[in-house]
């Protein structure tokens, strides 16, 4: 079983445009969806489509919100704060090249005793899981550090730890290493340099490039202080992955860009299921790799199935 946790869940309404976005004017959009949603929830949907029984663990949630969770195939989702409590809605704008500019709402203040509820419901779930996976921002009210609490907790019970953060709870993340240390990170070119004051700009030309060597090295920084996988999704570029073994670099299986959502949560999801198939870590690149572009290649805020990724196009290569 793998639990994931998502304590900042959203509406996800994703707009489409037939033209680029322009600033200031008015445009009508060519469709709109809207669907329960959040980083750990996409993880778990894309891990309930490829046949893995996956649980979210919310912690906030309102009576409809959970209502669409259950009537879209995702079972086990828990109500960890009872009462209404409004999800937050974050909006997707999606342009004809597959461009999208996203609007993220704060989410509702927690107060400690509903942080601690929703840790206490974290834990009890992941006592028999083989993984455990911590998405998305943090609400406010939260402390900054939850993550790195989070992980310590989690360790006694066996479960490996995957953690996809940004910003100040990522910081906070890594300041808690070594003690703190988990199994999967996965930083884009931005979360990179952030973290080890290196150049994003230049992380991305290089990687075009087909040279990773400058991210690498940068991603062995942070396998050294307690991350035992460190996974830089690189967007059409491919990924890189760093683990004590070595390290190896894969293209993306190429395709027609429809929309970036979900597109980095489907290569957490597609990384954990070939972990837990067994895959070495070169499968496990691979397979991440091909579901962060089979999300992209589909629009709106639709998340891939097994019939949506083709991880023989994906070309790994050892690279130390």
């Amino acid at each position: 079983m793998i639990v994931t946790f998502t304590p900042n869940p959203s509406i996800d309404k994703t707009i489409s445009l037939a033209e680029p976005l322009q600033r200031g004017e008015v445009q009508r959009a060519t469709d709109a969806t809207v669907q329960a949603g959040g980083k750990g929830i996409n993880v778990a949907r894309v891990l309930a489509y490829a046949g893995e029984q996956a649980v979210a663990v919310l912690a906030i949630t309102d009576e409809a919100f959970n209502a669409e969770l259950v009537a879209s195939g995702l079972p086990g989702a828990c109500r960890v704060v009872q009462g209404g409590i409004r999800v937050r809605t974050n909006t997707a704008i999606t342009e004809p090249d597959g461009t999208t500019t996203k609007v993220n709402e704060p989410g509702p203040t927690l107060t400690p005793e509903q942080v601690q509820a929703a840790q206490d419901e974290l834990i009890a779930r992941a006592a028999d899981a083989d993984w455990a996976i911590l998405s998305g921002s943090l609400p406010p009210g939260a402390p900054t550090d939850w993550y790195a609490q989070l992980v310590k907790a989690l360790k006694p019970l066996g479960c490996k730890v995957a953690v996809d953060t940004s910003d100040a709870a990522l910081e906070a993340l890594l300041d808690g290493l070594p003690e703190a240390s988990f199994d999967l990170i996965k930083p884009n070119s931005d979360e990179l340099a952030q973290l080890t004051g290196g150049d994003a700009a230049a992380f991305e030309a290089s990687a075009e490039a087909g040279d990773v060597d400058a991210i690498v090295e940068a991603a062995r920084g942070l396998q050294a202080r307690g991350i035992a996988n460190v996974m830089v999704t690189l967007g059409g570029a491919g990924a890189v992955l760093v683990t004590a073994e070595g390290a190896w670099y894969t293209t993306a299986p190429k395709v027609e860009v429809k929309s970036t959502v979900g597109a980095g949560d489907s290569s957490v999801a597609g990384f954990v299921l070939a972990s837990v198939r067994g895959e070495k870590p070169d499968g496990c690149l691979r397979t991440a790799a091909s579901y962060g572009s089979g999300a992209a290649g589909l629009p709106g805020t639709s998340l891939p199935r097994p019939d949506d990724i083709h991880p023989e196009r994906a070309d790994v290569r050892r690279v130390l």
